[in-house]
């Protein structure tokens, strides 16, 4: 992963001794709120329901595992002992207190860690697949390209004061698990037929009050012109997006408006005027720089029929194992290898819920030592709040497994029905219309038999306490939403949603239902599915599919009568 050098680490250190100041004369009452406001959101921090809500940079979801033991000291020392991964892999605290925050990103910079343009409207986090480098499937590994973004973005000075705030993902594969198409920009690595690396770019999408999926302004963008190509998108949204009213700020208003043809039109005549060629053109030597930070760790050699035989012995004689195993593994590129999926959806412990994305800080330190000793010294976080140890031998994952266990980070539930994208809502979100964390427990009560959710098979269940959609409802499987009702809290459910290659907005099933009924309003809607699906010799018909298939109708005929 790529390391700070030390022009970086200046750059991090002056901006904490900045800010500090800045903290210190806003506390003193010599700094009025109208201007410490927005030197606040360029430090990643939110005044949130309760108290302040720091939000730190995690690039492209990689994590050190010394950062991470940094993570849980700071939980400990400033916090209440755990943190939140959210679906642009960062992490946030919650209960920060405001004149301490400076301290904290003092930590956080000793680690090569910080919370600039976690927030404010800028280029945010640049996110990709959580298997980037190790996926067998895989054209290129986007990390590199993601650590150019990084670099070119990060303290970008025409545009850090953007229309609205604005978001990047990279991917490598075919399959699309960084959600690109509901990106501001989303790049797919692609070769064309002399066998030359691009990218195809989407622009555009969008989720909030008004979801869009975006659109192909440019099928094969060659390499060496990323910067050059986004700088020109940047400038056009820049000059062109509405600043006259923050809900149609985004750039996918203004090329939802225009239509694609018309923004690739406007992109192209700024990119060839005035950019092309140019200063921003990457050479070989930039795209070799950028690689050498992430090279293959030393894999061992295995002799692989011995180690599968071996697995295939424990997974015969541990049917939890084997569940684990089959939920919670991936294949890898090297043989011998598996990535491990961590699952931050623990559910119920000890009849406490624990909600989606947290970990405290004795899991922090804990998962750390079994990333050093299990996966190289690296983890990842992902778009769906989990965690993931990329490295992972086969002959290492049962012993992983139990070690997981007594951590209640081993329930194998990754892609069922409990595998819930929460955000935190009403509970701490100064713009949540409505708690989560109540509704997710709810749920969790009603689907706690593993053999059901594994026989309805892959759903995804996004709920968002807003209309700002941070937990991505639009485009879940099933997607809730929280609203409010003259001060009471009810949730309008949509089904059909998607992120990945086929990505579509779910359709609204009909008229919110209130707080009690949702778990009962789910049980009804999976009851039709398991009814109504199809299925041939070889799969059943999956959720989506059948959505896709049958609409919503046999669905709000169950539900309303």
């Amino acid at each position: 992963m790529y390391q700070y050098n030390y022009a970086d680490q200046t750059l991090v250190e002056e901006r904490v001794a900045q800010f500090r100041d800045q903290t210190e004369r806003f506390l003193a009452g010599e700094l009025p709120e109208e201007q410490y406001l927005p030197l606040r959101l360029q430090n990643g921090l939110y005044i949130q329901r309760f108290a302040p809500m720091l939000r730190i940079a995690i690039p492209y979801g990689l994590l050190a595992t010394y950062q991470l033991r940094k993570l849980a000291d700071i939980t400990r020392k400033y916090d209440k002992g755990y943190g939140h991964f959210t679906t642009r892999t960062n992490i946030q605290l919650n209960w920060p207190k405001l004149e301490e925050v400076p301290d904290i990103l003092a930590d956080l910079a000793s680690v090569q860690m910080h919370a600039i343009q976690t927030s404010g409207n800028c280029i945010r986090n640049t996110t990709t697949d959580p298997y980037a480098g190790i996926h067998k499937e895989e054209i290129a590994d986007p990390r590199p390209y993601c650590e150019i973004i990084r670099q070119w973005s990060t303290f970008h000075p025409e545009f850090a004061f953007l229309p609205r705030k604005f978001k990047i993902a990279v991917i490598g594969t075919e399959n699309d698990r960084a959600a690109t198409q509901v990106h501001d920009v989303g790049l797919h690595l692609k070769t064309n037929e002399a066998g030359e690396l691009g990218f195809e770019v989407i622009v555009g999408g969008g989720l909030g009050r008004t979801p869009v999926i975006g659109k192909v302004i440019n099928k094969f963008l060659p390499r060496e012109h990323l910067l050059s190509y986004l700088d020109a998108i940047l400038r056009v949204y820049n000059l062109h997006g509405r600043r006259d009213n923050k809900y149609k700020a985004r750039i996918k208003i203004l090329v939802d408006s225009m239509g694609g043809p018309a923004f690739a039109k406007l992109v192209n005549a700024e990119w060839e005027a005035h950019i092309k060629d140019g200063p921003l053109t990457l050479t070989d030597a930039n795209f070799d720089k950028a690689s050498s930070f992430f090279t293959e760790p030393d894999y061992t050699k295995f002799d692989a029929l011995q180690v599968q035989d071996e697995l295939q012995k424990q997974l015969d004689a541990d049917q939890k194992f084997a569940n684990w195993y089959n939920q919670n593994t991936v294949a890898h590129k090297v043989a011998g290898y598996r990535a491990v999926v961590i699952s931050l959806k623990a559910g119920l412990v000890d009849g406490t819920y624990v909600p989606s994305g947290d970990v405290d800080s004795d899991q922090m330190n804990a998962l750390a030592d079994l990333a050093d000793k299990y996966s190289f010294g690296e983890l990842r976080s992902t778009y769906e709040q989990n965690l993931v140890f990329s490295d992972v031998q086969i002959d290492d994952l049962y012993e992983l497994w139990e070690q997981l266990t007594e951590l209640h980070l081993a329930r194998a539930n990754i892609n069922t029905l409990t595998d819930m994208i929460v955000c935190p809502g009403w509970d701490y979100c100064s713009l949540a219309n409505a708690t989560t964390h109540n509704i997710a427990e709810q749920i969790e009560k009603q689907f706690d038999d593993l053999d059901y959710l594994y026989d309805l098979g892959d759903i995804r269940l996004n709920m968002s306490g807003c209309m700002n959609a941070c937990a991505h409802h639009h485009t879940g499987d099933i997607g809730i939403l929280g609203v409010d009702k003259k001060g009471e809290h009810w949730y309008q459910i949509s089904l059909g949603g998607n992120s990945k290659n086929d990505a579509k907005i779910g359709k609204i099933l009909g008229k919110a239902v209130p707080a009690d009924e949702v778990a009962s309003t789910l049980q009804t809607i999976l009851d039709v599915y398991l009814a109504q699906r199809g299925s041939n010799d070889n799969d059943v018909e999956g959720f989506g599919d059948m959505v896709n298939r049958v609409g919503i109708a046999p669905f709000k005929e169950k539900v309303y009568g």
